[in-house]
């Protein structure tokens, strides 16, 4: 009994297979898959880029370059008015009869007795007559370029916060610019020419603004500050380069293909080099395309990143902090989250913010362009002029830059808006006559130096104020509001004495007092959501 006991049977090795561990169900395995995609690391883009992949390597600052290169070109659209629109130089003919060389201007003297010393095509002034009762017709073809700005700037502001994107936005811009700014030389009359400004001006108001949020996403916070301020460098530089381009193309019409031919060298040679945010395409849905930016991000600045990490929307980073959260509370990581203004206005959070932010850049906006406005005045080589003018901004965005994160966006927006509006103040009390003209001059040359400053922060500034659903259209929306001021700075250097000066000081100071219920954004996270930043700013 015992001996047959202890020697298995011929059945027992038969069942002995199913005595193993059965595999795991369908349901199990399942289960499994979801215990691991659980355990995946959801981080924000600037938790991702600070752990990760680097706030400001190679392949930020190449991206910045390229990207930055466009606010050139808003120069040259912007500022070719200076040179097409200006007043040549006049005499008296050779054969002239009532004609005085003293005269301080050509109104009043009998046709054909003067003439345009550089003939009539150096200027849309001289080839269509654009003086004394005709005169208002270059203010007015200037007023109609930056009522296109300031619809054009809402408009892709909006555009490239939603289906277009930023890249899309910004190629759709430079298209346009190419087009209408080369169609423009071919001006029949001063209506057809007023039509195409505005049409450029359309397209040129969104060149900056996709331009600026295009350069910046992809750079950490701690390092995007003193980035973004660097972009003003590209438009001051492209505005002295423009004096350059116009010494040499004397003729308005030759000189608006030179400063429109730039825009298709953009498309062509620099666009194909610039990558979509990664944030454009987290805001809406498309993970898998901002996670490759991010692992190219990481891999030019030689970091690694882990496969084990996924980027999330700050608001879904949010609520995974929360321990007790339902499962039916987690948002699906492909879904695409939209806002609009009306959500800006909506929100007790942000809709301070944006009227505080329009009225800032409006007041900034007219004191920086009637400060410009009047270096004309000095009556010098205005190709000189505009040199100097590109050129004396860029300490300003020097100095600004390095205070930026010691002091902090608020307290800088306050005191450059107070220096450029305490110099006006005292250019306003002088006189206009013999050594004072100089002391002026001085005054203004401070003045524009503040409020360069000032306009360069406030780009910075309003990115860190809104999320990155609304991001755009809210700096599209202090965009028009800067364009608004523009239309109606020339129509206050007219008025010419120290009134000009005074109302620059008045607006300066005012915005200083409108930045005191701003709040601070230096290290700050960017948000991405509007309940993100709303959980963010009430925890």
């Amino acid at each position: 009994m015992s001996s047959t006991a202890s020697r298995p049977s011929h059945d027992d090795s038969l069942h002995s297979p199913l005595l193993l561990p059965p595999p795991p169900p369908p349901a199990t395995a399942a289960g499994g898959q979801a215990r691991a995609k659980s355990e995946l690391e959801k981080i924000c883009i600037d938790g991702m880029l600070q752990k990760y992949c680097g706030e400001f390597g190679p392949w930020q600052l190449r991206h910045f370059v390229l990207t930055s290169l466009a606010w050139a070109l808003e120069a040259f659209h912007t500022m070719v008015m200076i040179f097409a629109d200006r007043e040549p130089a006049w005499r008296c003919a050779a054969a002239g009869q009532g004609c005085d060389w003293a005269a301080a201007g050509m109104c009043g003297h009998e046709p054909g007795s003067w003439e345009w010393a550089e003939g009539g095509g150096s200027s849309t002034v001289s080839e269509w007559g654009l003086v004394c009762v005709e005169k208002y017709k270059v203010g007015l073809v200037q007023a109609l370029f930056f009522g296109g700005c300031m619809i054009g700037a809402g408009t892709f502001g909006h555009l490239s916060d939603s289906f277009l994107g930023r890249k899309g936005s910004l190629t759709v811009v430079c298209i346009l610019n190419a087009i209408f700014g080369c169609l423009t030389a071919f001006s029949p009359d001063y209506w057809t020419y007023c039509l195409l400004r505005f049409i450029t001006g359309f397209s040129t108001g969104g060149v900056g603004l996709c331009a600026f949020v295009l350069s910046t996403e992809p750079i950490g916070p701690k390092k995007r500050g003193a980035a973004g301020m660097s972009t003003f460098y590209f438009f001051s530089g492209g505005i002295a380069l423009l004096s350059g381009i116009a010494y040499v193309f004397r003729s308005w019409r030759e000189l608006y293909i030179a400063s429109s031919f730039p825009s298709v060298l953009f498309l062509v040679g620099v666009l194909p080099f610039i990558s979509e945010s990664p944030r454009w395409y987290l805001v809406r849905g498309k993970i898998d395309e901002a996670m490759k930016i991010m692992r190219a991000i990481a891999k030019a600045n030689k970091k690694h990143l882990p496969d084990g990490v996924i980027l999330a929307l700050d608001e879904e980073v949010n609520q995974n902090s929360n321990v007790g959260r339902s499962r039916n509370d987690q948002r699906d990581t492909n879904e695409v989250t939209t806002g609009s203004l009306i959500d800006v206005v909506k929100s007790p959070v942000t809709r301070i913010r944006l009227i505080l932010a329009v009225a800032i850049n409006f007041l900034c906006s007219v004191v920086y362009y009637g400060i410009s406005l009047n270096v004309v005045n000095l009556q010098t080589n205005l190709y000189l002029n505009v040199f100097l003018n590109g050129v004396a901004e860029m300490p300003a965005f020097t100095i600004t830059a390095l205070l930026l994160d010691k002091f902090g966006r608020k307290p800088l927006a306050i005191g450059t808006q107070w220096f450029s509006g305490f110099f006006c103040l005292i250019g306003s009390l002088m006189m206009i006559h013999g050594g004072w003209k100089v002391a002026r001059m001085v005054c203004g040359i401070l003045g524009i130096f503040g409020m360069a400053g000032t306009y360069n922060l406030l780009f910075i500034y309003m990115a860190e104020l809104f999320p990155t659903v609304v991001r755009n259209a809210a700096l599209g929306c202090g965009a028009q509001a800067a364009q608004m001021g523009a239309i109606l700075a020339p129509f206050v250097v007219v008025l010419g004495g120290g009134f000009p000066f005074a109302v620059f000081a008045v607006c300066a100071i005012l915005g200083g007092i409108l930045a005191f219920y701003l709040p601070e954004t230096l290290n700050r996270p960017l948000y991405d959501t509007m309940a993100g930043m709303e959980g963010g700013e009430s925890a």
